[in-house]
């Protein structure tokens, strides 16, 4: 089970000055710099102004701290409110207004032909674990929560299950084949990455 904590996350400021980026994860493993085919990203938005181009990327961005974003893509003007995810691509000539002040964005985009991304906000329970299967990340947007492995059939009967771990606000749960699962209250992000056959 492995779990990303966004405490650590170093901070990278943006070329125009508008903003800092945290990098939760990026793919193929090992990727750096740009030559990721997919990457998931929480940046703090300061001041209005233009998205840098991205070339064959296509984008999600979620608004998860603050209440509005108003993106204008290639002309077309979009009102993104919190825990609204909005698909647009890189190619488009991209710029935002922040009409309600600074806010906090999550961000997954991925290499067009290579990989498809997905994502969806779900509202947590502490009846009904939430499970993270290969190919998804899960980010706890707000509330608490608890992440454990999932239980399975053939798990020695006399060995004691490992103790949940709490996760933080913008911790990131990596899904695996064994799907750890969430459970708490509150709000979480998951995000899918298939790759594109």
């Amino acid at each position: 089970m492995q779990i990303i904590r966004y405490a650590p996350l170093k901070a990278a400021p943006w070329a125009n000055g508008g903003g800092i980026t945290r990098q939760i994860a990026a793919g193929p493993s090992g990727a750096t710099g740009t030559g990721w085919d997919w990457r998931i990203s929480i940046a703090e938005l300061a001041k209005a102004g233009p998205f840098s181009p991205m070339p064959g990327i296509d984008r999600i961005i979620t608004v998860i701290e603050g209440d509005l974003i108003a993106l204008s893509v290639d002309g077309t003007e979009q009102a993104l409110e919190k825990y609204r995810p909005f698909r647009f691509s890189g190619d488009s000539d991209t710029s935002a207004s922040l009409p309600t002040g600074t806010l906090k964005d999550l961000n997954l985009m991925t290499r067009r032909g290579a990989f498809k991304g997905y994502a969806a906000i779900i509202e947590l329970s502490k009846k009904r674990p939430h499970p993270v299967f290969a190919d998804q990340f899960a980010v706890l947007l707000q509330g608490s929560a608890t992440v454990s492995a999932a239980a399975t059939d053939d798990a020695e009967p006399s060995s004691p299950a490992p103790a949940p771990e709490a996760l933080g606000k913008f911790d990131t749960v990596v899904g695996s084949d064994d799907a750890p699962e969430i459970s708490g209250r509150g709000f979480l992000a998951l995000l899918s990455i298939d790759p594109v056959l």
